[in-house]
This record gives C-alpha cells, sequence and structure tokens, in this order.
C-alpha cells in the first residue's frame, strides 16, 4: 500500500512515510485507500493483542516481510507488563448502563503515547539495520509524547532524540521524564513558549528538507501516520472484546488534544468496524470541541489547565480527518490550511454534516476536571489523572461507554491529592525526583533550534573522527 500526502505531494510506501514523518509539502501522511475489515472481524476475536496488532498492520506495512513485522510487534509489546492484554478494559460499578475504562497507560512512561512509540522504535531500528543510515528524532511534546518517543528508541543504537517542550508548562514528573534519562543520546530542548510554538517550529523545519536530509531527522509526533495506525488497534482490540454492533453500539470518550487518539479510532469506523461511536473531549482549549458545534475551526490562544497534554490550539491531526471529511480533494485541503495560517480560521459551513451521526463533542474546563476527578473517586473508587477525567465527565448514560485512560494519575498527583486526599505513586515516577536534570533552554524560533540540532550532530561527528 502507498501513503500520500493530505495536501497532494508524496506519494511512499509505509516504510518510507514513517521515516520521513511528514511530507514534503507540510501535509500528513495517509493510506491511499482505509482497507474494508468487515471480512477479517470474525477471525480477529480473541487474538492476543500482538497477534492482532501484526494482522491489522500486515494491511498497511505491505512493504515489511510479515516476519519481520511480527518480530517489530512482538518486541514493542514485550515491554508492557502483560503483552497479551496491555490495554485492559475496567468495569465500573454504576447502577447505569455499563462502563468501562480503557487504561493505556501500562506501558514503560506510564502513559498511551507509549502504545505507538514502542512500535516506531522497532522501525526506526529496522531501518537503520536494513539501510546502514542513522535516523535522529525530531518531535514536540505537551507532556507524555516527549518521554514515550525517548523510551521507544531508547534501545537503538545511536539514535539521537530531540525534544521540544514548552519550558514551565508540562506537569512537573512529565518534564523529569524527558530531563532525567541520564543519556547522551536525549536532548531535551525546552523553549520559551506554547506547545502550539513547539509544534509550529518542528513542522517548519520539516519544511527545509535539505536540512532534514542532511541531519536524518524524522517526526516522532502524531504526524507520524506509524503513530495513528497504532493507536487504531486498541480500539478494534475493545471492540471485539466488547462486542460492538449496530445494534449494541460502543462510545468511546476520548480526551484528545492534538485529535490523533480519537482520529485513530474514527478510521476504524471508516473502514467498518459496526457499532464504534466517538465523544471527542477537549479542556478549555476547545478550538476542535468548537469547530464541530459550529462549523469554524479558528484556533485562539493557549490556556494553561490541570491537563496540560492538551493544552492544544492547533491540533496537527485534524488535517488527516479534514482530507477524509473531503473525500481527499487535496487541493482544497492545502486551500484551507493556508488560509488557515493566512487569516487564521476557515469554515465548512454547516456542523450537522461533520459529526457523521459518529462523533460528538464535549470540553471540561478546570473546576470540572476537579469535580469529575472528586466524583468518580467517591462513586466508584477510581482514581482518574486530569485528561481521563475530563473523558468521565463527559460520559453519556443512555449507550455503552469506554472511557479512554490516557495517563496514569501519578503524573499529576497535586490535583490528584487537592480533590482526593490521596497522593498517587509509581515506583517509575519515584525513581526520578532525585536524579538530575539535564535540558537546554531555548527562544521560541526555529533558528534557535537548528543552531542546537547542529551543534549536537557536529560535536558526535568530530568525536568519531578523534
Amino acid at each position: 500500500m502507498n501513503f500520500i500526502s493530505t495536501r497532494g505531494g508524496d506519494t511512499l510506501s509505509f516504510g518510507e512515510a514513517v521515516i520521513q514523518g511528514l511530507a514534503g509539502d507540510g501535509g500528513l501522511f495517509v493510506p491511499e485507500r482505509l482497507p474494508p475489515l468487515a471480512q477479517h472481524l470474525p477471525g480477529w476475536r480473541g487474538l492476543p493483542y500482538a497477534a492482532l496488532a501484526q494482522e491489522f498492520l500486515s494491511l498497511f506495512a505491505t512493504d515489511i516481510p510479515s516476519g519481520e513485522l511480527a518480530g517489530c510487534v512482538q518486541r514493542a509489546y514485550a515491554t508492557f507488563p502483560t503483552p497479551t492484554s496491555p490495554a485492559p478494559l475496567i468495569p465500573l460499578d454504576t447502577d447505569k448502563v455499563p462502563l468501562y475504562v480503557m487504561e493505556l497507560f501500562h506501558g514503560p512512561t506510564l502513559a498511551f503515547k507509549d502504545f505507538a512509540l514502542q512500535l516506531l522504535g522497532q522501525f526506526y531500528g529496522r531501518h537503520i539495520r536494513i539501510s546502514g543510515q542513522p535516523v535522529h528524532i525530531l518531535g514536540a511534546t505537551s507532556g507524555d509524547t516527549g518521554s514515550a518517543a525517548i523510551y521507544g528508541v531508547l534501545g537503538q543504537p545511536d539514535v539521537h532524540s530531540f525534544i521540544l517542550y514548552p519550558e514551565g508548562r508540562i506537569a512537573p514528573l512529565q518534564e523529569r521524564q524527558i530531563t532525567t534519562t541520564g543519556s547522551p543520546l536525549v536532548h531535551p530542548l525546552a523553549i520559551h513558549g506554547s506547545f502550539d510554538d513547539a509544534q509550529a517550529i518542528v513542522k517548519e523545519i520539516f519544511g527545509d528538507t535539505d536540512f532534514v536530509h542532511t541531519h536524518a531527522l524524522t517526526a516522532v509526533n502524531s504526524i507520524n501516520i506509524a503513530r495513528i495506525l497504532a493507536q487504531c488497534i486498541y480500539y478494534l482490540d475493545a471492540a471485539l472484546k466488547l462486542g460492538a454492533s449496530e445494534t449494541e453500539p460502543l462510545e468511546f470518550v476520548v480526551p484528545t488534544g492534538n485529535f490523533g487518539n480519537v482520529l485513530a479510532g474514527w478510521m476504524l469506523s471508516r473502514m467498518g468496524v459496526p457499532g464504534l461511536r466517538f465523544c471527542v473531549v477537549t479542556n478549555a482549549n476547545d478550538v476542535v470541541a468548537r469547530f464541530f458545534q459550529t462549523g469554524e475551526y479558528h484556533p485562539g490562544k493557549v490556556s494553561t489547565s490541570l491537563a496540560p497534554s492538551m493544552d492544544i490550539q492547533q491540533a496537527s491531526n485534524f488535517e488527516r480527518w479534514l482530507w477524509w471529511h473531503l473525500e481527499g480533494d487535496s487541493i482544497r485541503v492545502a486551500a484551507l490550511m493556508a488560509k488557515l495560517r493566512s487569516e487564521g480560521s476557515f469554515s465548512l459551513g454547516s456542523p450537522e454534516k461533520l459529526c457523521g451521526g459518529i462523533l460528538r463533542t464535549a470540553s471540561c474546563d478546570d473546576a470540572g476536571i476537579e469535580r469529575s476527578i472528586q466524583h468518580v473517586h467517591e462513586e466508584t473508587g477510581y482514581l482518574a489523572d486530569p485528561h481521563t477525567a475530563c473523558a468521565f465527565a463527559s460520559v453519556r448514560q443512555d449507550v455503552r461507554s469506554v472511557v479512554v485512560a490516557t495517563a496514569h494519575p501519578a503524573k499529576f498527583p497535586e490535583a490528584i491529592m487537592k480533590t482526593t486526599g490521596l497522593r498517587p505513586t509509581h515506583p517509575i515516577l519515584e525513581h526520578l525526583k532525585n536524579l538530575p536534570v539535564k535540558k537546554q533552554i531555548l527562544p521560541a524560533n526555529s533558528q534557535a533550534v537548528r543552531q542546537a540540532i547542529t551543534g549536537v550532530l557536529a560535536s558526535i561527528k568530530e568525536q568519531r573522527r578523534g
């Protein structure tokens, strides 16, 4: 299968799209077609997670031999404590319609990003072994992506990680996961700005193909298509286990910032998995929620919140949704994205046509997050992190629902302590508290980041000559 740009440029194989990350025209890679899954579903029921992942990914990664793909998948999910079921479904005791929590925080960095980034690290390692060429990763994070990316490639030789994040705007333990690895291959770059600023810098740098090729850079953000495809699998796993159907639908309530997590599930509905519904939940940075309610995409200024990984106003993966909504009209996608850059917004008209009976939206401010954490704990005994709390606050009472839990509550102890009186901990995080921090603080411009990358890689080359 080939992968094409949402803006009509590059056409690449799966492996090429994974390594390149962002299309040369600034667009995002999407599969040239979404394969129908209905014929596969009966045979996929009951498969262990890695086997299901291999079956699903084999429909897209057609340039990777099945044995090699199986090895990548098995090694990726072997890093989880329970590899056969890394995304457990926890039923909650309620007197209403069945409610489940899909816990996606049991990987090495205690966040849902591990599902994709452990696998992406394996794809990078395969590329290095086959090509003999280096790969260095460049990404921006609003909290969890950075550490998951770092831990996804730590086992791969000579892969340097350059991770941008907004200084002072991610949770302290999230920052420690990025800045305390002690590895000479990890280069945290804290910028004076927002996550949107960091993301814009990454996109600008990837638009400079000469710089990217010279420094062997690849993108690890959810702009990388492997990230999205890997995230499809846990929705598929849950749908098969819970028997989603048109007569017994299942609504996934998904906290979202960059729109990648919920997009992955939505793609499955486009592939014919029946009975899937989605609630797109934002925090106070509600640009996506407002779009589906009004038809206007109008990013504003980023507000800091108790759910910092969702403090985003420029949702990158929205462009992929836009491409599918416009039936692959890349010319119009490119025009709308150009209008967004020049005018700050665009409109798609009537909101009734945007959700297609599959999506609904909600938002939750900080006060709502605190109420939700407290209420869920009092009613069910469950401790939810602030992002997952946004989802709990948005659950309907008339449909089977799955709350998508994106991070371990121990990553946000202050918010949990304030609302419940409990301070959740985890051994992985406790270990970080006494480790030395290493980071470089930069202004929020691409030139400063380019200089940092160039300086590191030039120093490495000099050391090797010596």
